[in-house]
């Protein structure tokens, strides 16, 4: 029995009556096609199951439809791991003490999930694919030029690779560095880390009570950690109050064993976490301190994650426009990809400091 041949655009076309370049313009450019011709096309496309060959369009106009994201990785050692049970065994269930939060998975990132959602969403509207990977600290520069090689244009978190290798790629592949601090000489969107801080401190120092700052700093090579640490120093420069700065790198049991280290030292008056989850993981050490919060010691945090509104306390926090991030980063390279010679553009993002109960209003 002969094989039967898949559906052709050109079979579409006849189908729907049409040209090959508007059955073309309605699969990658919907909303520039009609209504009427654009439901034709796609009622051609669903009777005779046409589905398009990337392949083959990206040899017609060398480009793969695909645009990529590089985001940090984790080198998860493979003790992590849960192993399946055998073939027809049934699988254990373990029974894990949590009350302390610990549990929670440590890898997990929210702030790069709803970036990924962000570029998702834009890349899609604009018919074309996202390919996320995530670069290792052994892998890095092995991933990046894989990356690269496989998409038309590429998304890259700050810190995922140095710079020195993005300037030797932006070249051959058209490039938008997120969350960094420019002038690497490709495109670039970040946030207001600076502004966002310094406005938060500022507030933080009108309500606290009397005491010292704690402020949880964030990794020393991160662009990010290094704006929110400025914007700290902003507000807290000639303001007779006394600070000190603790090591947290961006994660709970970071701000956790700052907080109880200084804990055993005196009670601070104001915990300021460079990020949200250093500050989720103050308010356990405080809660376990048995200080109160916010009568002896306010507590914010800075990224706005969905845990900070559930906390207990709920957390005082700056709030990043972490989708949008993911949109403009998938605008920029759109627009290099239509002129690769434009002027490289450098965009920052606005925050807003949402106000809870760990910290909240004057008065």
């Amino acid at each position: 029995m002969a094989e039967s041949k898949s559906p052709t655009v050109y079979d579409v076309a006849r189908e729907a009556d049409v040209s090959i370049a508007t059955v073309s313009r309605v699969l990658r450019s919907p909303e520039k096609v009609s209504v009427s011709t654009r439901e034709r096309v796609l009622q051609a496309v669903r009777r005779l199951g046409y589905v398009p060959n990337a392949s083959a369009r990206g040899l017609a106009d060398r480009r793969t439809g695909v645009l990529g994201l590089l985001i940090p990785g984790h080198d998860i050692p493979a003790t992590s791991r849960r192993l399946p049970a055998e073939d027809g065994a049934p699988a254990v269930v373990e029974f894990l003490d949590d009350r302390d939060g610990r549990q929670a998975d440590p890898y997990r990132n929210r702030y790069f999930e709803q970036l990924v959602r962000g570029a998702e969403a834009a890349a899609w509207r604009a018919g074309y694919a996202l390919l996320v990977a995530a670069g290792t600290s052994v892998s890095r520069d092995v991933v990046m030029h894989d990356l690269a090689g496989r998409v038309d244009a590429l998304a890259v978190v700050a810190r995922t690779v140095p710079d020195e290798l993005l300037r030797g790629s932006i070249g051959r592949t058209p490039m938008v560095t997120v969350a960094g601090e420019g002038g690497t000489g490709a495109d670039a969107v970040r946030v207001d880390n600076r502004g966002g801080m310094s406005a938060l401190v500022r507030h933080v120092l009108a309500v606290k009570p009397p005491g010292p700052v704690l402020y949880l700093a964030g990794p020393p090579d991160s662009p990010d950690a290094a704006g929110r640490a400025r914007g700290f120093h902003d507000a807290v420069a000639g303001q007779d109050v006394p600070w000190h700065t603790a090591m947290a790198d961006f994660t709970w049991q970071g701000g956790h064993d700052a907080v109880t280290a200084q804990l055993e030292e005196e009670i601070p008056a104001a915990v300021i976490g460079a990020n949200d989850q250093s500050a989720l993981g103050a308010l356990a050490a405080l809660r376990e301190g048995g200080v109160d919060v916010p009568g002896t010691c306010v507590v914010t945090g800075f990224d706005g994650i969905d845990e900070s509104r559930y906390s207990t306390p709920t957390l005082t926090t700056v709030r990043q426009p972490m989708i949008d991030l993911g949109i403009c980063a998938v605008e920029l390279l759109l627009r290099r990809l239509a002129d690769p010679d434009a002027a490289p553009r450098d965009l920052q993002l606005p925050v807003d400091v949402l106000l809870r109960t760990s910290c909240g209003p004057l008065g």
